[in-house]
């Protein structure tokens, strides 16, 4: 966020000059071009390069050490996205914000909101979600009101499961009336409503498949979202103590399953076969406690496997909770340790790991990418590093030790391996080679960026690997720039850069008027999310690899511009042709003002 006068840090780009240490630890000798030394006069790094100007985020301009090209993300699952930006001031305990991507969020004067040291997670920034759903299961993104980072140039055990006293979940079927709605519906005519709106549809629009309200009385202050995650042909969300499943034609709900107490965290993705494990408490009221898993299967609805893990220390019951799925492993991370579980049976498969150094969060998705934080005398948890790691064993496969002082903030992507990092105000991103060495740092130059994720919107159980506005495959890591909220009708563009260089290949510009956030590569393009502004709808756009022009691949229509601003701090899905806007927090200023509140909102053929 651009700072005030006199408070202005020295332009450059991304933020702070990151210099890695000199080589990461390894398992084995890498081959040539992975970590290799530099030539004479070259920095082995790119914070701090003698004799190079800093970009934006403060890298010196490199060879590339990769001279072999990488198997490619195109046809494979989505990548996660980074998040850990430091806690907003308010919006948990307020109703969310109205904010399109070219208004400014709410937030302390300077650089940003200020970070504040809290013992939850690894560090300051702990916030997540870049939602990865491979196979059947979509992508979910962050969408409107994210934090902007504006350059800068300074230098940067095993768990005991225990029975549970909890009733088991209770689950109701299909609703059968037809409503897109929650059990306790809301006063106005949904069906109505979508069909007036797309009575007003031009040429090459798409309809409004369905609007949901939240149609549930939550606590006092809201209640968090997760998901929504698509299997099949059900859109589940998460909420309270209800996990609900719709049809994604036309928002019936399928299924409800009520928990034995209310949800505290959750992981971005499911399990290929739509599976997944969510954080719940065990107890009630004051006495509640985010210690607690259950296992459900989104296609069904149907509660599997519940038990409890054992949260030992000040550190790890302080601690955020940060859950990631790795194949069929589930990963609940918090500051001192990781437990690790088997979706599929709930069995034990790792806990605390040898060393004083342990993971506090995974990326989800097929490569199991680790934040860890190292025990100092100082504890504090500030030391920390990249690990790749055996979701099944636990076993580390490679290390890679991030410079003193900066903490892992976000997964942008696990293959290649993009990550985020932050030292108070300062930002810088890093790439890594697929065997942990250092690659390159990305310079943002004269450009600001933004990145949207979910550590501003939840309360509870934000992961690491779930934002939007970024993505990567093979060729290039992908960011949006940050719209100029002065203008009158605010835009932005996307930007490429090189993996091996760090530097800009190129810039898209956004529709006239409107903004876009990069999602994920699909079928060769990358696809990107367009926020709809007054009376111009919005929807999916792509490019291919090389940029260009954007193409809408599907456009909403603008007679519903104002229901889709309506969900400005959302995430959005996009699966088969269907674009879903989910609010990632349900609040008002009354218990109508909750149920009311529009929820989901899809969009289609």
């Amino acid at each position: 966020m651009t700072q005030p006068p006199g408070q202005q840090p020295p332009q450059g780009g991304f933020g702070a000059p990151y210099d890695p240490p000199p080589g990461p630890v390894q398992p084995s000798s890498p081959p040539p071009g992975y970590g290799s030394v530099p030539p004479p006069g070259q920095a082995a790094g790119p914070y701090d390069a003698p004799g190079q100007a800093a970009g934006s985020y403060g890298t010196p301009v490199q060879p590339g050490p990769y001279g072999v090209p990488q198997p490619g993300p195109y046809n494979a699952p989505p990548q996660p996205g980074p998040y850990n930006v430091p806690a907003q001031p308010s919006p948990y305990n307020a109703p969310p914000q109205p904010g399109p991507y070219g208004q400014q969020p709410q937030s302390q004067p300077g650089f940003g909101p200020q970070p504040q040291p809290r013992p939850g997670g690894g560090g300051f920034f702990r916030g997540r979600r870049g939602a990865v759903i491979g196979g059947v299961l979509a992508v979910v993104l962050l969408a409107g009101g994210g934090i902007w980072f504006a350059r800068s140039g300074d230098d940067v055990s095993k768990p005991t499961a225990k029975a549970s006293t909890d009733p088991g979940p209770s689950s109701s079927g299909d609703g059968g009336d037809g409503k897109a709605v929650d059990p306790s519906p809301g006063t106005r005519d949904l069906r109505a409503e979508a069909e007036a709106l797309n009575a007003q549809r031009k040429p090459g629009e798409a309809k409004v498949l369905w609007i949901q309200e939240g149609g549930v009385d939550v606590p006092r202050n809201g209640s968090d979202v997760y998901g929504p995650w698509i299997v099949g042909d059900t859109i589940v969300k998460a909420m309270f103590h209800t996990l609900s499943g719709y049809s994604v034609t036309d928002g019936r709900q399928k299924w409800s399953l009520r928990m034995p107490s209310n949800l505290c965290a959750a992981p971005s993705q499911a399990t290929a076969d739509g599976k997944i494990v969510l954080g719940i408490k065990s107890g009630h009221g004051d006495q509640a406690f985010c210690d607690a898993l259950q296992m459900v299967d989104l296609t069904t609805g149907k509660a599997g496997w519940h038990k409890t893990y054992r949260r030992q220390g000040v550190w790890d019951e302080l601690s955020d909770v940060a859950m990631a799925i790795n194949g069929d492993t589930v990963t609940v991370g918090r500051t001192t340790r990781t437990d690790a579980f088997r979706v599929s049976d709930g069995k034990v498969l790792f806990g605390k790991l040898p060393g004083n150094c342990q993971p506090f969060g995974f990326a989800s998705g097929p490569v199991a990418i680790a934040a860890t934080s190292c025990q100092t005398a100082a504890d504090d948890h500030k030391e920390q590093q990249v690990q790749r790691i055996d979701p099944v064993t636990g076993k580390v496969q490679w290390t890679y030790k991030v410079k003193k002082g900066w903490q892992v903030a976000q997964f942008y992507s696990a293959n290649p391996p993009v990550v985020s990092l932050k030292q108070d105000d300062k930002w810088a991103i890093l790439v890594l080679n697929e065997n942990g060495t250092y690659r390159s740092q990305l310079v943002g130059g004269t450009e600001d960026y933004v990145t949207e994720c979910d550590e501003e919107l939840l309360t509870d159980g934000k992961s690491l690997d779930n934002c939007l506005g970024v993505t990567a495959d093979d060729r290039a890591v992908y960011l949006a720039s940050k719209p100029d909220p002065a203008a009158r009708h605010p835009t932005n563009k996307v930007v490429a850069f090189d993996l091996n260089t760090g530097r800009t290949k190129w810039k898209a510009a956004a529709p006239a008027g409107q903004t876009m956030m990069p999602m994920r590569m699909e079928g060769g393009r990358l696809l990107m999310h367009v926020a709809a502004e007054k009376n111009k709808g919005g929807g999916i756009a792509s490019l291919p690899p090389t940029g260009g022009t954007p193409q809408m691949v599907l456009r909403h229509p603008a007679a519903a511009s104002a229901v889709e601003r309506d969900f400005s701090r959302s995430r959005v899905v996009y699966a088969n042709g269907r674009c879903f806007l989910a609010q990632a927090r349900i609040s008002g200023i009354d218990d109508e003002a909750e149920k009311s509140m529009r929820s989901i909102v899809g969009f289609g053929s």
